[in-house]
């Protein structure tokens, strides 16, 4: 059973493994409201306060899709202000952006907090942009490319670092050393309080499929499935000889076709 001990014992060592952070570091972290991006807001909090990193912001990315959206924003700003951090909200017009590309949803907000993450960091000089992926995101994410059909590059996983278009700053993702068990262990080890949201308990979406059904059921006959997923990836990307901060940029192996995946 995770302990928010073991989570912290496990953040760290991840951290200084991958190099992801520097005592001259000021970092933006993106907050949902989520347990994950708590724990990871949470986590930075003690750095900052340890000298291992020399600032830190709090940024939270307004979507304006939920009901719940408003709450979700006021639930940052309670956080940012327990932790003594500035917060930023910005509100992005998802559904607009998707309607004018043609573009899923989801897409279009990726494409949106992506740039927002980049001005920000390039307005105000911050060095790292900090993101809550953490291990069972990797996961599902290297079984989704598989049952979608990918090329290599796809099962490279979630790089627990890279550049950020279009600044100087670098993406970390510090949980990726972590599961989203350990990540509520330590979210309630802290007293600490997240948002919920509902639309991740809908299997209609494959993600979410993957999450509760697949890796649950993968889990009766291998308990670590998850760890050993993650643990190809990251041999996949050390077999080809490229660093995780710009292995998307190796066309040769981009190029390798694999085999599409009869639907499930």
């Amino acid at each position: 059973m995770p302990t928010a001990k073991s989570a912290m014992s496990r953040l760290a060592s991840f951290c200084r493994n991958e190099a992801l952070l520097s005592p001259g570091d000021r970092v933006l972290a993106a907050v949902s409201g989520g347990a994950d991006s708590v724990c990871l807001a949470h986590w930075l909090a003690a750095q900052k306060s340890k000298g291992r990193i020399r600032g830190l912001t709090l940024v939270h990315f307004h979507h304006g899709l939920r009901e719940a959206a408003d709450g979700d924003a006021e639930s940052v700003r309670r956080l940012a202000r327990s932790l003594s951090l500035e917060c930023l909200v910005e509100r992005l017009d998802v559904r607009a952006r998707a309607s004018k590309e043609r573009r899923s949803l989801e897409d279009a907000g990726r494409a949106l907090r992506y740039r927002a993450l980049s001005r920000l960091c390039r307005r105000a000089g911050f060095t790292k942009a900090a993101l809550g992926h953490h291990l069972d995101d990797q996961c599902e994410t290297f079984l989704l490319h598989l049952l979608r059909g990918t090329s290599a590059d796809g099962l490279l996983g979630i790089p627990s670092r890279r550049p950020l278009e279009g600044c100087r700053a670098l993406v970390v993702r510090p949980l990726l050393g972590i599961t989203r068990a350990e990540a509520l262990a330590y979210c309630r080890g802290f007293g600490l309080r997240w948002r919920e949201d509902e639309s991740n308990r809908d299997t209609a979406f494959t993600r979410n499929w993957v999450r509760r059904k697949v890796l649950p059921l993968l889990e009766t006959r291998s308990p670590r499935i998850r760890e050993h997923l993650a643990a190809i990836s990251a041999d996949l990307r050390g077999r080809i000889g490229e660093s995780v901060s710009d292995i998307r940029n190796f066309r040769k192996f981009q190029a390798i076709e694999l085999p599409k995946v009869p639907n499930v």
